[in-house]
């Protein structure tokens, strides 16, 4: 078997990858190994969780990449729904104030109208009460002046009528 120079440099670059892939596998491990001296990591993986993640590789990998995935239509929902219901309260007391505002120009302008109404009224009232006394008193005024002379007349009458007897 002869040795072409072709052969040769694909031999050679095989060695060659095959120490980057180690050196690459060294690297992950160091990595692997500081993630796992992590407090919270050393916690998580001592619970029942944490031991069955690490018999099942691929389904930690799973669970990994949809929750890294997830995380950002989740993030984004849950940014609609605050700005959502913020706008919602903010709009709903702008509305509140509004209405209020309106209610209170309806009250301002109805106040004045109750009070003109109540100042005829009482006008009004007052006007009918001097104009009936004065009817009335003037009625009972003349009545009473009619009774007096026919009272007059009645002792005038008696008077003479006693004279008249005592003449006799």
């Amino acid at each position: 078997m002869s040795c072409s120079p072709k052969r040769l440099k694909m031999q050679h670059s095989g060695n060659n990858s095959a120490t980057d892939f180690q050196k690459l596998w060294g690297r992950w491990n160091g990595l692997v190994s500081r993630f796992y001296d992590d407090p919270k990591v050393a916690w998580l993986m001592d619970t029942r969780i944490g031991q069955y993640l690490g018999s099942q590789p691929v389904l930690a990998l799973t669970g990994l990449m949809f929750s890294a995935m997830a995380a950002l239509p989740v993030g984004l929902f849950l940014s609609f729904a605050l700005v959502t219901i913020v706008m919602s309260a903010v709009g709903f007391i702008f509305f509140e104030v509004f209405l209020l505002f309106i209610g209170g120009v309806i009250l301002m302008c109805v106040l004045p109208g109750i009070a003109l109404f109540a100042v005829m009224v009482a006008l009004v009232s007052n006007a009918l009460y001097v104009t009936s006394s004065n009817i009335f008193s003037r009625y009972y005024l003349t009545k009473g002046a009619e009774v007096l002379d026919d009272q007059e007349e009645s002792m005038k009458s008696e008077c003479e009528t006693k004279k008249l007897k005592e003449t006799q």
